[in-house]
Order: C-alpha cells, then sequence, then structure tokens
C-alpha cells in the first residue's frame, strides 16, 4: 500500500501521481513474477506477452 504520508506535499500534483503510478506498476509486476506469470505490454509498437521477471529487470530501482 502507497503511504500518502510519505509523498512531500511540496510536489506538485502530477509528480505525486506519476510517483504513485510508478510504485504501483512495480508491485504489479513484482506480484506477477512471484507467481510465474507474463503480462502483456506494448514493445516497439508490437504488443507482446512477456515473463514479469523478464520485465521486472528493465524497470527502474525503487526511489
Amino acid at each position: 500500500m502507497i503511504n500518502i504520508e510519505s509523498v512531500s506535499e511540496e510536489l506538485p500534483l502530477s509528480d505525486r501521481v506519476l510517483s504513485g503510478l510508478r510504485k504501483a506498476m512495480r508491485k504489479l509486476v513484482e506480484e506477477t513474477a512471484a507467481t510465474g506469470g507474463t503480462l502483456v505490454v506494448k514493445r516497439d509498437g508490437i504488443v507482446k506477452e512477456v515473463p514479469a521477471k523478464e520485465l521486472l529487470r528493465t524497470l527502474p530501482k525503487e526511489e
């Protein structure tokens, strides 16, 4: 769960929303990878089914 208090009120709303989306994406990929699942993504204009473990390696580290 995202801790609302940990997000600085000084940041613009758009930055806070993007931060929340990044955290949600990472959580989705981590949970899917833990079960050996795949996710559907669009890479280079092509829709592909990608193992979540592979996708997890491409995500930036958490802040």
